[in-house]
Parts: C-alpha cells; sequence; structure tokens
C-alpha cells in the first residue's frame, strides 16, 4: 500500500534541515505518544515509521539519493513530477493514480495504523478518512460512505489493528469538526462529529471518545441554530430543523430562565444574549408561537416576548383581537413589573384612549413621559405623544427585531383607518372593570417598594436581573426616547380621533376637568357614549370677618372683647422681646469687664525677638509640587538620610514595577549597572503585562561614610502582591538584610550597587 508521505514530513522537517537538527527532531516524535486508547501495536506501527525515515536521513549517502527525489518531484516537469520512493519494495509510479502526484512511501499493512497516526498529526484529516474508509470498506465488503450496515465480519474484528483504524478514523472525524467549528461551518462540523460518533457507535468502541463527540455536539447547538435560522425562508426544511434544536434547549433548560443544563456551556445570562440574538432570523409568525408556548412554563421573559410578537402581528396583520391578548398577559407582569407603558400602548391600539392617558401617568418611565408631555403641549391631554411615541416603539423598539417586520414602516393612521379593525373596535366590549382591576393591582404591587424598586426581593430569583425588557434583553433598550427625525411633528397636532373622522371634542368647554372628561369618553370611532359634563363647584375662600361670626352680626361688646385680648397679647409679646435684650446687653458687659480685669492682673506674656511673619493665605514653608519626582538627600550620609535615600528607592522601585510602569525616575536615585538592570525589569514586565504592589518597612542598622562614598545595612521588611493580566497570582512577604553600596553624585546620594544578606521569605 502506498501512502502520500515523505521522510521530511514525518519527522517535521525542512530538506535543508541540520544534523543536530534531524536527532532533535527524532528525539522528540519518539517521545512523544499519541492517545491512551491506542494499543501497542498501534504506537510501535508509528515507531517504526520514524525510526525508518531517521535511518534514510542520518545516513548521507541514502539521504542525497532521497533528495534527488524529492527535488525531482518539487521542481519537475510543470512542477508535478512522479517521485516515489519506497519503504519496502519499489513500486513503480501510475500516472493515472492520484495518489502518484505526491511524494510517496509504501508500507505493509501492519503499518497502515502508524502511518494514518502520522498524518493525523500532521492535519490531513480529509486524507485519514478517505484511506480509512477505503480500508474498512475492503474489509467488510460494505461501503462506509452509506453508514448502513455492519462495518466488520467476525473474521476481520479479529484483525488487532481494527479497533486502532476505526479509532484513527473517528478522530479525524472530530479534529476536522473542531477545525470546521472555527472557521464558522457549523452544520459541516456536526456532520463530522455525528460521522465519527455513529461509526463509534456502531462498532461499540472507545466510549469515552464518543462522550467527547457528544460534549461538543451540544457546545455546537445554539452555533447550529444560528446558522440555520439564518437561511433564507425558502429553506423550510432546515430552518425547522434550526427551531427543533431550539425547542430541544429550551426543554433541556427548562425555560428561557429556566436553570437546567442543556450542557452548552451557556449561562443564564449569556442564553438570555442568545435568544436576544436569535429574534432577529425569527419571523413574527415564529416568534409568536414559541414565546407563546414558553411563556406557559410559566417564564416572565417569555412572556414579554410574547407580547411583543403579538403587538407586532396584530398591528401589521390588522389583528386587534392579537393585541387584546397581549393586553391580557401584561396583566400578569405587572403583578411585579412596571409595564405601565406597554399596558399604555396596548389600551392605545384598542381605541381605549381614557384608560390609555390613565394607566401612563402610573409609569415609571420618566424619560418616555417627558417626551410624550412634550409632544403634547398644545393638546387638552396626553394624546398626541403617545401616538407619536406609540409610532417610533413600533418602527425602532419592535419591528426591527422580526426578520420578516425589518422594512415595515408603522403608521396609526393606516391601521385604525382599516374596516376590520373599526369593526372590531366597535364591537369591543367596555373593560372598565378590567382597568380598575389593573389600578388595583398595580398600586398593591408598587406602593410596597421604593419608586425605583422594580420587584420585591423575594422575586430576586425569577426576575434574577430586575425589569425584563432591558436587563434580560440587553441588546434591545426598552423605552429610549424615540428620535422623531423620520416623522412630522405635523401629523399628530389634531386630537386621535380625526384620524378617524371622528367629530372634533369641543373647543370651549367651562374648564380643563370638563374637557378631559369630554374627549375621554369618545372612543377612536366615534361610537362610545358622551357622559355630560360635570358641574364643577369652586371652593370659594372665606373673608376675615367670618372667622369671628358664621352670621355675619357682631355687637359691640365681643368686639371690645376681642380688642382687649388681642392688646394684652401683644404687650406679652413685646416684655419678653425686651427682657432678652436686657439679659444679652448685660452678657456682654460682663464678659467684657472681667476680661479687662484678667488682662490686668494677669498680663500674658510678651514675645521677644523678631515674630515670624505667617500670612493665612500663603504655607509658612514651601510645600513640593504633588507631581514632583523623589529626590534623594544631600549632605553627609547619617543613619536618618540613609533611611530617607532607601526609602527613595523603595518608592521609586514601587513606582516602576507597579500598574503605570514609571522608570522615569530610577535615574534619581540609581546609577551604573543598577540603573540599567531596574529599568531592563521594569520593561520586560510591561511586555508580559505583570505588574506589583509593594508595601515596605525600613530600619538602618548601620552607616560607614568615606568622603563620597558610603556603605549601608537596613533591615526591609518587603510585602509583594504579583499581578498578571490584572489578576493576582501571587502574594510574598519577605524580611531581608540588604546591603546598599552608595555613592555622591552632584551633592546627591545614589545607590550604586545593593546585594541581599539574608532573607526570610513566607509566600501565600
Amino acid at each position: 500500500m502506498r501512502i502520500p508521505l515523505d521522510y521530511y514530513r514525518i519527522l517535521g522537517l525542512p530538506l535543508a534541515a541540520s544534523d543536530e537538527q534531524l536527532r532533535q527532531s527524532y528525539s522528540d516524535r519518539i517521545v512523544q505518544l499519541p492517545r491512551r486508547e491506542y494499543s501497542q501495536a498501534a504506537i510501535s506501527s508509528r515507531k517504526q515509521l520514524i525510526e525508518e525515515a531517521y535511518v534514510v536521513l542520518s545516513n548521507p549517502q541514502e539521504r542525497s539519493s532521497y533528495n534527488q527525489l524529492y527535488l525531482a518531484h518539487a521542481y519537475g516537469p510543470d512542477g508535478n513530477a512522479n517521485a516515489t520512493f519506497a519503504v519496502g519494495n519499489h513500486t513503480d509510479g501510475n500516472k493515472d493514480d492520484p495518489d502518484t502526484q505526491s511524494l510517496s512511501i509504501d508500507i505493509s499493512q501492519e503499518e497502515l495504523v502508524g502511518a494514518l497516526l502520522i498524518l493525523q498529526e500532521l492535519g490531513e484529516y480529509e486524507l485519514v478518512l478517505k484511506l480509512g474508509h477505503n480500508y474498512l470498506a475492503n474489509a467488510s465488503g460494505v461501503a462506509v460512505a452509506r453508514m448502513g450496515n455492519n462495518l466488520a465480519s467476525e473474521e476481520f474484528l479479529e484483525n488487532s489493528e481494527y479497533p486502532d483504524i476505526v479509532l484513527t478514523v473517528a478522530l479525524a472525524c472530530l479534529e476536522l469538526g473542531r477545525e470546521q467549528w472555527q472557521q464558522g461551518h457549523y452544520e459541516n462540523a456536526a456532520i463530522s462529529l455525528e460521522t465519527g460518533q455513529e461509526l463509534l457507535a456502531r462498532e461499540g468502541l472507545f466510549a469515552s471518545v464518543q462522550a467527547e463527540m457528544q460534549a461538543d455536539l451540544y457546545k455546537l447547538r445554539p452555533y447550529r441554530i444560528l446558522e440555520l435560522l439564518a437561511l433564507p425562508e425558502e429553506k423550510t426544511a432546515e430552518r425547522r430543523q434550526g427551531l427543533t434544536f431550539l425547542q430541544n434547549i429550551l426543554n433541556d433548560r427548562g425555560g428561557i430562565d429556566g436553570t437546567g443544563n442543556d450542557q452548552s456551556g451557556l449561562n443564564i445570562d449569556d442564553f438570555l444574549r442568545f435568544i436576544q440574538q436569535i429574534r432577529n432570523y425569527l419571523t413574527v409568525a415564529e416568534q409568536h408561537k414559541l414565546f407563546e408556548a414558553e411563556s406557559k412554563r410559566p417564564s416572565a421573559v417569555a412572556t414579554y416576548l410574547a407580547v411583543y410578537a403579538l403587538l407586532a402581528r396584530g398591528f401589521t396583520q390588522r389583528q386587534p383581537a392579537l393585541i387584546r391578548q397581549a393586553k391580557q398577559m401584561l396583566m400578569r407582569l405587572g403583578k411585579r413589573q412596571d409595564v405601565h407603558l406597554e399596558q399604555s400602548l396596548c389600551a392605545l391600539l384598542l381605541g381605549q384612549t381614557e384608560e390609555a392617558t390613565r394607566v401612563l401617568e402610573l409609569s415609571q418611565e420618566y424619560e418616555a413621559l417627558a417626551f410624550i408631555r412634550e409632544r403634547s403641549l398644545d393638546s387638552p391631554d396626553l394624546l398626541p405623544g403617545l401616538c407619536l411615541y406609540a409610532e417610533q416603539w413600533l418602527q425602532h423598539e419592535v419591528f426591527p427585531h422580526f426578520r420578516d417586520l425589518a422594512n415595515q414602516q408603522a403608521s396609526l393612521k393606516d391601521y385604525f383607518a382599516n374596516q376590520q379593525v373599526q369593526a372590531y373596535l366597535e364591537a369591543l366590549p367596555t373593560d372598565a372593570e378590567t382597568t380598575n382591576e389593573w389600578a388595583v393591582i398595580n398600586r398593591q404591587a408598587f406602593s410596597q417598594y421604593p419608586p425605583h424598586s422594580n420587584h420585591s426581593p423575594a422575586d430576586s430569583q425569577q426576575f434574577p436581573h430586575g425589569r425584563i425588557p432591558e436587563p434580560d434583553l440587553p441588546e434591545t433598550p426598552n423605552h429610549r426616547r424615540p428620535s422623531d427625525a423620520n416623522f412630522s411633528p405635523t401629523n399628530w397636532n389634531t386630537p386621535l380621533g380625526q384620524v378617524t373622522n371622528q367629530a372634533k371634542p369641543k373647543k370651549n368647554v367651562d374648564s380643563p376637568a370638563e374637557r378631559t372628561a369630554t374627549a375621554a369618553n369618545h372612543n377612536l370611532n366615534g361610537t362610545g357614549k358622551t357622559t355630560p359634563p360635570r358641574q364643577v363647584k369652586k371652593r370659594r375662600r372665606r373673608k376675615p370677618s367670618q372667622v369671628v361670626s358664621r352670621e355675619g352680626g357682631v355687637n359691640n361688646s365681643q368686639r371690645r372683647a376681642f380688642t382687649n385680648t388681642l392688646e394684652g397679647k401683644t404687650r406679652l409679646v413685646w416684655t419678653v422681646f425686651a427682657s432678652l435684650a436686657g439679659i444679652l446687653v448685660f452678657w456682654l458687659l460682663v464678659s467684657t469687664t472681667f476680661g479687662w480685669l484678667k488682662n490686668l492682673f494677669f498680663p500674658a506674656p510678651s514675645l521677644q525677638g523678631e515674630q515670624l511673619f505667617i500670612q493665612i493665605n500663603e504655607p509658612p514653608i514651601t510645600i513640593p509640587d504633588k507631581s514632583s519626582k523623589l529626590e534623594p538627600p544631600a549632605g553627609s550620609l547619617t543613619d536618618a538620610t540613609a533611611q530617607e535615600v532607601i526609602q527613595v528607592w523603595l518608592s521609586t522601585k514601587a513606582a516602576a514595577l507597579g500598574p503605570n510602569y514609571d522608570i522615569s525616575s530610577l535615574q534619581d536615585i540609581l546609577t551604573g549597572s543598577s540603573l540599567s538592570q531596574w529599568r531592563l525589569l521594569a520593561q520586560q514586565e510591561r511586555a508580559q503585562n505583570r505588574y506589583r504592589s509593594y508595601n515596605h518597612t525600613v530600619k538602618v542598622e548601620y552607616v560607614n561614610q568615606n568622603a563620597d562614598q558610603a556603605v549601608a545595612v537596613a533591615t526591609v521588611r518587603e510585602l509583594t502582591q504579583f499581578y498578571e493580566n490584572a489578576q493576582l497570582k501571587n502574594v510574598s512577604d519577605e524580611t531581608l538584610r540588604v546591603r546598599y553600596s552608595l555613592i555622591r553624585q552632584a551633592g546627591m546620594w545614589r545607590i550604586q550597587n545593593m546585594s541581599v544578606i539574608n532573607q526570610i521569605s513566607m509566600n501565600f
């Protein structure tokens, strides 16, 4: 059997490799072993091929002959010479055989598994599959590609190399699948993994490898879903398979916000982002079916997503019944979440304008409310702003998340002008009881928590991310202030009733309360009954004289008694003020007299000599700038100055090896070889994204100075925290006895050398 391999590839060497490289590569390849599932016979077969390659290339004469064949192949006619080198019997190349179009070697059947192992190590997975399948098919008499019948007969199963070849083919499927996975070909990767898994399952071999393939298939499942759902809608079978995979994941997890393990490795937050991502590939009908079913688990997230689908489908397909269903689902969410804005929009689309404005006032979406109020300044109610907000909300927050509605335009005017919508709204029963129930439920739910609290502590597990539409689905921030760039503010300058030819409400009404009541009791089709305006009575302010007598009659004796009482109270107030003023004056006189007598008999000591001139707005000494560099002290080196020099060095060291890698100050304290060594160390730490944090304690033992040179010995306790990639890796606590060699340059002491005498280390 001829295998498309050459000796240089077996050893992993180029043609110009030296003898030393040849020996090193041979040693490395011999030491490396394949997976532990392989038998000793397979390992020996691989080793034999490596040794044969080394024997040929290590002999100068044989290597020279082999190189001629190698070069003849590489630089032959059309770069496609037919060169064959046989390990066993020499085989003439056949130009009709595609295997002869590259360097190849002849091997025996016992060496096949070793050759397949080497090809797999070189990444030739497709070639391994081709050779391995041909071998298995020829041995069993059944084409492996059909994967239909049993691959091996009983006598063939007795061959010792058969399990190893099956394992090699399966591992080639595994590695090929992972390679395709990295390239983004998820369905092809799944086919490769499933092929290898089915091969091992049929043979009943290597359960651990089967489990490894199954784990990869589980992790690959979300990627397959994205790839399948992103296909055109004409690919119905493939997209249906993607929906089936999605449903299987949801069942394994126990729902969108479930805590089950689907083996994909996605936590709750990751899975919620995954759901948000696939929404862009689903139609409105697919999302309606999916999320409505998931909301019955129950699931708060699925309920909210189902509301989105119902609103989008009801609005675009002119089916108000779906919007009414969304309104009922929001009632369940309203017990724990602030969904008043969505409730208001549902009521608006159902023509229930009074309910829409009343529920809107309960919302805590302040940006949306500000936008609506700003667009309703010239209107007696909030309907113009709410209508404009509804259009932009549907256009920018709802439609973009459905693949069939991405280019859909939202027009309330066209929606309410539709005959089917008008007929449904005319037949819609009064929802007064439902509205009252909403108000009671929502007030009870939100009165227990602060205004900015989204849910009670008891709901933290069911709603781990607060308000459902925003944190759970981060790519769709809900209720952002819509941009009015695509809308004309003149579209909604009139009340909403005019959109459907409703009669305008009267402009000349008696009061704002009567105007609101009149407009709110009309539905959008003009079929609602008008409630007579309530008579609002103004509460008159009482005159001061009415405080004395409700009847208006006051006799002279009563007036005199009242006047006397008032005068008596006035005198009492003045008496109190005069007494307080007298006490204050007396206290000032006593304190002044006491201070004068004290200074007279007990004078304060006088200061001798020239006095310091200190001003409040200027410091008595010069305060250095906080950005200035630390400098070692000048003058003779005493214990105190040595302490300062060492402290300056340790601070500079902490800055150089810290997160900012500030090496600019090293030259102010170090000199000579120490300066270059510490600069190099700081640059290496920066290159490897490592830094340190220090805490030092210093005690100088003795100092010995000789002119401009000195030696100081100090005990330094150094607490170090080592960081790598901003992660704490290690902590050490060392007590060092260090000898510092110092030199005075330009009047300043600098460290020329340092050495550790002894140390005590503690690592954590």
